[in-house]
């Protein structure tokens, strides 16, 4: 990792958290949606993939088309080294993982080295739109109860920003688009609880170490209710999925758009892949 690269996360309470995600039974609805979208996409690709490696998805991806899908974990040192070889591998799938990345930049450019000519990157990460009810929620709650804010959200790139980031680490046709997903739920403590099953609470180096009151929780509670429910009285939380594409360059290919200037869906990206 770059010494100027700031570090916003806690990978290794990442990793910690992960493990006891495992333990209470993961909340697995958006990792699978993703998954099964991650299968579909591949299908539309008409190449083979020999060497394929999934990176830090929880859990693992469990794809049948890849029984010898090699798994790499988040590192409970919270290192972000990968372990891959120069030019070892046809593709990497990754999903709901590369948002916790401290140097994304530095990982995406880690991948493009392991990947052979006309190897592909295949991500879904979560945006930054992702839980904006519970956020504003939080937000509120605190600033009633506690007189101030604790922090909750790291900055997020759009799209234009993640495809020039694709191009910058070395990717030729770089694509980026965006899926949302709305989850109901009885009351806000069911979606606290299914987070914790995702391993997905708060991971920032700057995040309030306090526990939170039992008055900001209720309040919370009561707002994300008055303000996100639905007429039957349950509550919608949002999951802003963001997919990102990029090829190992090779001479067979359409010449790289210029920086920032991925437009294409995915779908038609790969779908033209021959």
């Amino acid at each position: 990792m770059n010494g100027s690269t700031p570090i916003l996360f806690d990978r290794t309470l990442l990793a910690a958290r992960l493990q006891r995600a495992a333990l209470l039974g993961p909340a697995s609805f958006l990792l699978d949606r993703v998954a099964d979208e991650i299968d579909e996409r591949l299908h539309a690709v008409l190449r083979e993939f020999g060497d394929v490696a999934d990176l830090w998805t929880p859990g693992g991806l469990n794809l049948p088309r890849f029984p010898n899908l090699q798994h790499i974990a988040v590192a409970s040192s919270g290192d972000e080294t990968l372990p891959f070889a120069p030019g070892s591998l046809d593709l990497v799938v990754s999903a709901l993982a590369l948002q916790f990345a401290n140097d994304l930049p530095g990982v995406l450019a880690q991948v493009r080295r392991a990947l052979k000519p006309d190897g592909l990157l295949l991500a879904a990460l979560t945006g930054g739109d992702t839980l904006t009810e519970l956020r504003q929620a939080f937000a509120e709650a605190e600033t009633e109860i506690e007189g101030g804010v604790s922090p909750r959200v790291a900055p997020a790139a759009d799209l234009r920003d993640l495809g020039a980031l694709l191009q910058r680490a070395g990717f030729a046709l770089p694509v980026t688009d965006v899926d949302r997903v709305v989850v109901r739920y009885d009351h806000a403590f069911a979606l606290m609880q299914d987070l914790r099953r995702m391993g997905a609470t708060n991971l920032l180096i700057e995040r309030r170490k306090t526990p939170l009151r039992r008055a900001t929780l209720s309040r919370m509670a009561q707002i994300y209710a008055d303000r996100f429910s639905d007429p039957d009285g349950r509550i919608r939380a949002t999951f802003e999925i963001v997919w990102l594409s990029g090829w190992s360059p090779h001479e067979s290919q359409q010449q790289p758009l210029k920086p920032g200037s991925a437009k294409a869906s995915l779908e038609e990206a790969i779908k033209g892949k021959r």
